[in-house]
C-alpha cells in the first residue's frame, strides 16, 4: 500500500506538473498573441496615417493638374502676343538697320559739307 500511495503522489505531482506547464505554455501564448495583436492594431494605425497623407496628395495632385491646365490655356492666349512682338522686333531690327545706313550717309555728307567749306575761297 505504500507503494501504491508514493505512485499516487507520483502521479499527482506528475499531474500538477503538467497542469503547471499547460498553464504556463498558455500563459506564454496568451502573451504572445496579445503582442502580435497589438502589433497589428499599431500597423493598421500607421495605415491609417498613410492613407490620410495620401488622400491629401491627391487632393494637392488634383489641384496642380488644375493649376497647369490654366496655364496652358493662359499660354495659348499669349501666343499671339507672342507673334506680334516677334514681327515688331524684326521690324525693330530692320528700322535700326535704316537709321545706320542713313547716319553713315549723313556722316558722309557732313564731311564733304565741310570739305566744300574748307575749300571756298574767301573773298
Amino acid at each position: 500500500m505504500a507503494d501504491e500511495k508514493t505512485k499516487a503522489a507520483a502521479r499527482d505531482e506528475l499531474a500538477e506538473s503538467l497542469a503547471d506547464l499547460f498553464t504556463n505554455i498558455s500563459t506564454m501564448v496568451k502573451g504572445e498573441l496579445e503582442g502580435t495583436n497589438n502589433q497589428l492594431l499599431l500597423l493598421e494605425k500607421m495605415n491609417q496615417k498613410v492613407a490620410e497623407e495620401y488622400n491629401g496628395y491627391g487632393d494637392i495632385a488634383s489641384g496642380l493638374r488644375v493649376f497647369v491646365e490654366q496655364l496652358s490655356a493662359k499660354n495659348h492666349g499669349f501666343a499671339e502676343y507672342v507673334q506680334q512682338i516677334e514681327k515688331i522686333d524684326q521690324q525693330v531690327t530692320e528700322f535700326e538697320a535704316v537709321i545706320s545706313m542713313l547716319d553713315r550717309y549723313t556722316s558722309l555728307l557732313e564731311r564733304k559739307v565741310q570739305s566744300a567749306c574748307h575749300k571756298m575761297p574767301t573773298t
